[in-house]
């Protein structure tokens, strides 16, 4: 540092989880491509094997981008917040799209071959599941701060975008400090179950595709269905380790010094309140 101190450091333990969380990452990406490039015929979009994108995009948009967003203000601790929450942002923003091709593959791959859309567990689970990444449903009721009017007093709708409210209150400026507090305890939970019916929907995927291309042979332990069933290891040991890292205190990202200072005056002017209680 320019003062001559230190430089600050990650907890003791949080780098090496990261890395862990990365290497599985890659390795269920590289899995997946080896399944679907191996025993399903590969990938193209305008063919008979368009459905295979569906799988593919799923597991990097919905999973691995989805967990890396989650991961972000762990690893970047001492980055500025707003370049922090940018990145946040985009990641998420990514996964969303790549998430939207993937459910585009799979239905115009139905059309095409005459299968009805939408009648399984896992379509079920998996269309919840994207829909709930746009729309965060609170009960059927509008999002009201306690004590406060409705987000959208002009429609009354029942749902609130859980993606646009996240941007909307943590990276722009205009949502005041008491909003941010009530809203940021309900985005990390929805992110965070979000991110767990992700990986259930893909389990879910990888069961179903089985049972409908290997059934007769599944059961004898072909190499086909050992890869498959790898590849929902590595899915789950992404999700632990993953939440690990989430759910452990001292991990958090500890607010800077001058992060601090500007909360107070964002409060002072937000709210009326000077950092003495006054008002």
């Amino acid at each position: 540092a320019m003062d001559g101190t230190p430089p600050p450091t990650s907890p003791s333990g949080l780098s090496v989880y990261v890395a862990v969380s990365q290497l599985l990452g890659l390795t269920l990406l590289a899995t997946t491509g080896a399944w679907l490039g191996r025993y399903r015929g590969g990938v193209a979009w305008h063919s008979p094997l368009q459905f295979n994108a569906h799988p593919l995009c799923m597991v990097l948009g919905m999973v691995f981008l989805q967990g890396d967003a989650l991961l972000v203000y762990r690893v970047f601790r001492h980055e500025a917040k707003r370049s922090t929450k940018a990145l946040h942002a985009l990641l998420h923003g990514l996964a969303l799209l790549i998430a939207l091709v993937g459910i585009i593959a799979v239905f115009e791959s139905h059309r095409a071959k005459g299968i009805p859309d939408m009648y399984s567990l896992h379509s079920w689970c998996g269309m919840a599941t994207f829909v709930l990444y746009l729309l965060q449903v609170s009960g059927g009721k509008p999002l009201t701060p306690p004590g406060g009017k409705g987000l959208c007093n002009a429609c009354d709708i029942p749902v609130s975008p859980q993606w646009f409210l996240g941007c909307g209150f943590f990276l722009f400026p205009g949502a005041s400090f008491s909003l941010r507090g009530w809203y940021k305890p309900q985005h990390v939970f929805f992110g965070v179950t979000l991110f767990i019916l992700s990986i259930t929907s893909c389990l879910l995927g990888i069961t179903e595709m089985l049972l409908f291309k290997i059934s007769d042979s599944y059961s004898h332990f072909v190499p086909e269905g050992i890869l498959a069933n790898t590849l929902g290891v590595l899915l789950v040991a992404f999700g632990l380790v993953v939440g690990y890292v989430l759910t452990r205190e001292e991990w958090k990202r500890p607010p800077l010094a001058e992060e601090l200072a500007l909360s107070m005056d964002f409060k002072t002017l937000t709210e009326g309140e000077s950092p003495g209680g006054g008002s």
